[in-house]
């Protein structure tokens, strides 16, 4: 399974990506990111997601049983662990092309591995995304300071939506828009059933 991650993992954690990548993959999920912390002692975060963006409570539950046979099995991580399945979440981290496409418009946060345009952090809307780079509209800048700039992706180093009430009004009409067409699946199951 190709991994179409533009922020990767390293160390520890890129081995346990390696590991629960082709295990998400087969139940038909795809990793955000790996992330250790010092939590009850030590936790693995595994934050996964359907290709859609959603991931469910269920989801989560289904991918931890599978994970954690593959991680007994391959023993990457040499202390007691916690294992943590988790959706993105509406603050997401964005990780893919796509992700900064589809938060076009919104606040984000990004930090690069090296100096853009005289600085490793920034603060603002998305503005664009291309193959190359992601455009920001800062929402604070110093005199002389550029409003835009223009970020090359494989400069990111890290990245995540900032949680702003657009975004969780955007999150709560999806997830409305999500739950109308399930209720129309079942329906339309339902309705299947009873011509039978």
């Amino acid at each position: 399974m190709q991994d179409d991650r533009i922020i990767r993992e390293n160390g520890a954690e890129a081995r346990v990506a390696g590991i629960v990548m082709p295990v998400l993959g087969a139940l038909g999920y795809r990793l955000v990111r790996v992330k250790f912390s010092a939590q009850d002692g030590l936790t693995l975060q595994i934050m996964a997601e359907r290709p859609d963006g959603s991931m469910t409570v269920e989801d989560c539950e289904e991918a931890s049983r599978a994970i954690s046979p593959a991680l007994d099995v391959e023993d990457p991580i040499d202390s007691a662990y916690h294992l943590e399945i988790s959706s993105p979440g509406i603050d997401r981290p964005l990780v893919r092309r796509t992700d900064f496409e589809a938060a076009v418009g919104h606040l984000a946060k990004i930090e690069t591995s090296v100096m853009v345009s005289g600085r490793k952090r920034f603060r603002g809307r998305i503005a664009a995304c291309t193959d190359g780079a992601v455009t920001i509209e800062r929402d604070k800048t110093a005199e002389g300071e550029e409003p835009l700039v223009d970020i090359p992706l494989e400069a990111i180093d890290e990245a995540k939506l900032v949680l702003t009430d657009a975004l969780v009004r955007e999150a709560l009409k999806k997830d409305k828009e999500e739950r109308r067409e399930r209720k129309k699946a079942r329906r339309r199951g339902d309705d299947a059933e009873t011509e039978e």
